[in-house]
């Protein structure tokens, strides 16, 4: 239509009282996926789950954009379910809910959860609370700093501790660490048994791929390749506390299992 037609066709329009058709709006762009991904494997922790996500807000918010990503095994206790609860508050996005039929081991659990993830760097922490989210500045600026791949959370350095363990639980957690750093040769990290951790994604994906500990034995693993395959490592200290709500899941099965780990790492690193 020529110019004079179409400035007719909107007099007409208007002498009608009818208004133009509006030129249709542009599609909203999609949201920017968040920086970091936290991925919390869970297993009746049903009481800790929103203090952690609230906490995960307060010490978070100012500081970057993020998701939580919770994997939970069938928890009888309902832990899916309050989870889903937080979804209602918090939104599908931020608060991500993989559910699986059993429990299948740690390293599952983060590859699950890595699938459903959407940031550039990945966080792992354990749900009981024992990994408070205060330090998580921490690790992100230390992982800025340092241009780091794998920023880890350690007891062991200056800083760091553990509150609520007696002295035999504090010294059989040490030196596990100390012989396993000894025998390995893992001189990157101070604290090879610890799960709180932020990897880049990439990292992390091939670290899963080829580790192939279970239980205790399985975050020594991830952190000796990383320092085997030339990693930039770096160390944030943490203070570690003994969970609140709940009950452990560290048992003799789990020292067992530290045990063959490190006679396999020996064997197969």
């Amino acid at each position: 239509m020529d110019p004079v037609r179409a400035r007719s066709a909107v007099a007409v329009a208007a002498a009608a009282g009818l208004s133009p058709s509006p030129s249709p709006s542009p599609a909203p762009a999609p949201p920017a996926p968040p920086e970091y991904s936290i991925i919390v494997p869970t297993y009746n922790e049903r009481e800790n789950v929103a203090i952690l996500v609230w906490l995960l807000h307060k010490y978070l918010a100012h500081v970057a954009t993020f998701e939580v990503v919770f994997v939970d095994d069938a928890s009888p206790d309902g832990t899916a379910a309050a989870v889903a609860r937080l979804q209602t508050v918090y939104g599908p996005t931020r608060v991500r809910l993989v559910t699986r039929p059993a429990k299948l081991g740690l390293g599952s659990a983060y590859a699950a959860g890595l699938a459903a993830a959407s940031g550039a760097f990945i966080i792992l922490m354990d749900a009981d609370l024992s990994h408070h989210p205060r330090h998580l500045p921490a690790f992100i600026a230390t992982q800025r700093a340092a241009d780091a791949d794998v920023v880890a959370g350690t007891r062991y350095r200056a800083g760091g501790g553990v509150a609520g363990w007696n002295l035999t639980r504090k010294l059989t957690s040490r030196g596990a660490n100390l012989l396993a750093s000894f025998l390995l040769g893992a001189s990157a990290a101070s604290d090879l048994t610890g799960a709180y951790r932020l990897y880049r994604r990439e990292v992390l994906a091939a670290l899963l791929a080829a580790t192939r500990s279970r239980g205790y034995a399985f975050q020594m693993e991830v952190i000796v390749r990383a320092q085997y395959g030339g990693l930039r490592i770096a160390e944030v200290p943490i203070v570690f506390v003994d969970r609140l709500y709940g009950e452990s899941k560290l048992g003799l099965g789990e020292y067992v299992q530290f045990v063959r780990g490190l006679l396999g790492l020996l064997l197969g690193l």
